[in-house]
């Protein structure tokens, strides 16, 4: 099994995910705690949003990177 996310703009264009320094992971866990670990980077970088997927299968999103102030 392969975790990996899709990262799109706010307004939903695809963002490529070697420009921001995705990754695949090997369990579900390891996704989501990067993902904690390095949102407000991506979000700085034009992400918007993001798909969690397994083995290319959408599991779940569109999940908003955007900070509530």
């Amino acid at each position: 099994m392969s975790w990996s996310w899709r990262f799109e703009t706010a307004s939903g264009a695809l963002v490529d995910p070697g420009e921001v320094g995705g990754a695949e992971f090997s369990a579900q866990g390891d996704a989501e705690s990067w993902l904690g670990e390095i949102w407000r980077d991506l979000a700085d970088r034009g992400v918007g949003q993001v798909y969690l997927l397994e083995d290319g299968r959408e599991v779940y999103g569109p999940m908003s990177l955007s900070s509530a102030e």
